[in-house]
């Protein structure tokens, strides 16, 4: 997942709904149901092909015969997801450039799953990343990093098929209820169908539309402000350009060493040990294109870095030289790119369309990844193990409907979303919470040899976190603006104690057991955003309904 900055749940369509609705034409609903057609066709007919033949292992990981290209492009959509489409350039519009130096943490952060996860997970031939945990340790410790992942998933989820239909309908007019409705009974039927090799396909599809749309909104705002150059002089004379931010202080919003260092662990949690992740190399014909399809995700995710750091400067640019509707100017920081790109393209049919089907693609990819993954450890970790003899066909059958039920529970995680006000800092926090102590617990397998099965500490160490972090959520929950949220500290990491396993990595003597702790804990260190629409000073500082003052703030529009 690209770590959106977005936070706060949007604001209701403005009154003036002809206005709203008058930039989203016929051609634009086309080009947005044709996102919608492509993806279920492309689906479907992987499932038709070889219907009554399949067998688990095609379901599951495509028969462990998907090629580098593919599976690059997969991993780069799993956690592309619509909450970073809207997320990133918001940030860079209020923020400044700052945000920009996690392109740091991308090169050790993949580097260290194509040398070190990868080769292990691909060795034992694992169907689930979790048969690891039962290898090094015990079941117990399998079915605990299983249940876990699946918490985390499912809610996480909800608010991916929530947040962007809800951004829509604000913004479009266009109906909340039927647009969540329609995005999971698509995802669900052609992830339950085709399987994995369905999943990689469309994301390949759905990665394309995304960079297309993205694209189309740069190329666009550049060409009516002036072209890149003048946008990047507009952006510094404004002070929007950040120079490298070396201060200690983890409570200043971005510094280079939480971006960069925090990012590594943030990226080693996403793409080392995630089971949407794990299961893409797995899926690999050989150990080789997986390391090389691991390796292609670098250069994505600094241009995806890139193309959401240069929308969010245009749309500054923009603002500089045209007014704000009113839309605009009353809309939570999750609706201005929505709302810039109404203004920016009203009056070019089908490119409004392209941006939302862009931001759709990014949902679909991300819901498709987590209902495979999700019926994958369904299957493998809390039912083969205990129903070993099932047959072929029936495994099959039960993975299928395993996945529709993961569907249906999604929709009804999508109505809670709506009821829960503030959801997407809340998602990810929950990334944090449960990331931390999963990549430590894999780490303690790896990197300690010296480490005995940690079944009660491993489990202890979610109870804290997920405490602080309701606390953090119900404290900040009363900020004084619509949607406000506050910086989330998430840390977590099990104490690995001294004895002899196998199988694992290194083939020394652990280090001091701290260092994994630390190093588990940088990884959660990622603040969270700061209010939409806080009193701003002439010096650019925040200021929260507490009073207190919070750092970085640009002046909001």
């Amino acid at each position: 997942m690209s770590v959106a900055v977005s936070t706060s749940a949007p604001l209701p369509p403005a009154s003036d709904t002809n206005m709203v609705t008058s930039t989203f034409s016929l051609v634009d609903y086309v080009v947005f149901v044709l996102l919608l057609v492509l993806s279920l066709a492309i689906g479907l007919y992987h499932a038709y092909r070889g219907w009554g033949r399949h067998t688990i292992g095609q379901l599951l990981l495509a028969d462990r015969k998907m090629g580098c290209f593919p599976v690059a492009l997969s991993l780069l959509a799993t956690f592309q997801s619509a909450v970073a489409i809207l997320g990133v350039p918001s940030e860079i519009y209020r923020f400044g450039t700052q945000y920009w130096f996690l392109g740091c943490s991308y090169f050790l952060g993949l580097l260290i799953p194509a040398h070190v996860f990868i080769p292990i997970f691909y060795r034992l031939h694992l169907t689930s990343a979790y048969e690891y945990l039962e290898l090094r340790f015990n079941k117990a410790v399998r079915v605990c990093g299983t249940v876990t992942f699946i918490f985390q998933m499912v809610i996480y989820m909800g608010v991916v098929l929530y947040a962007p239909s809800l951004a829509l309908n604000a913004v479009t007019g266009f109906d909340l209820w039927l647009s969540v409705l329609t995005l999971g009974i698509v995802c669900t039927v052609y992830t339950a169908l085709g399987g994995l090799k369905a999943v990689i396909w469309t994301d390949v599809f759905q990665t394309l539309v995304m960079f297309l749309g993205q694209l189309v909104v740069i190329i666009v705002g550049s060409a009516k402000v002036g072209g890149l150059g003048h946008v990047w002089d507009v952006a510094s004379q404004h002070g929007l350009i950040s120079g490298i931010e070396l201060d200690p202080d983890p409570f200043v919003r971005h510094t280079f060493w939480t971006l960069a260092f925090g990012g590594v662990f943030m990226m080693l949690s996403l793409y080392g040990v995630n089971q949407a992740q794990v299961q893409r190399y797995l899926s690999s014909r050989t150990e080789k294109a997986a390391v090389l399809s691991c390796y292609a995700v670098f250069p994505c995710q600094q241009v995806v870095l890139c193309m959401g750091c240069l929308i969010g400067l245009v749309m500054f640019a923009y603002y500089q030289e045209y007014p704000m509707s009113t839309q605009q100017t009353q809309a939570a920081p999750d609706q201005f790119v929505l709302y810039f790109v109404m203004d920016l393209l009203r009056g070019l049919p089908g490119l409004p369309g392209l941006f939302v089907a862009c931001l759709f693609s990014g949902s679909l990819s991300t819901i498709s990844s987590a209902f495979n993954s999700l019926a994958t450890v369904t299957m493998e970790d809390l039912i083969r193990p205990w129903f070993p003899h099932f047959s072929e066909v029936r495994a099959t059958m039960l993975s299928r409907i395993i996945a529709f039920g993961y569907g249906l529970l999604c929709l009804g995680m999508a109505y809670i979303s709506s009821q829960m006000g503030p959801v997407l800092q809340a998602a990810i926090s929950i990334f944090g919470m449960v990331g931390g102590p999963l990549l430590g617990l894999f780490c303690l397998g790896m990197f300690f040899p010296c480490a005995n099965p940690p079944t009660h500490r491993a489990t202890a160490a979610l109870f804290p976190v997920v405490f602080m972090v309701q606390r953090s959520q119900l404290h900040h929950g009363h900020c004084g603006g619509p949607g406000c949220q506050s910086a989330q500290w998430r840390n977590a990491g099990p104490d690995p104690e001294p004895s002899d396993h196998l199988p694992s990595v290194a083939e020394t003597r652990c280090p001091p057991a701290h260092v994994l702790s630390e190093a588990t804990s940088l990884q959660n260190a990622q603040p969270g955003s700061l209010c939409g629409h806080g009193c701003v000073s002439g010096e650019g500082e925040q200021w929260d309904a507490e009073g207190q003052q919070r750092q970085g703030g640009r002046g909001c529009a």
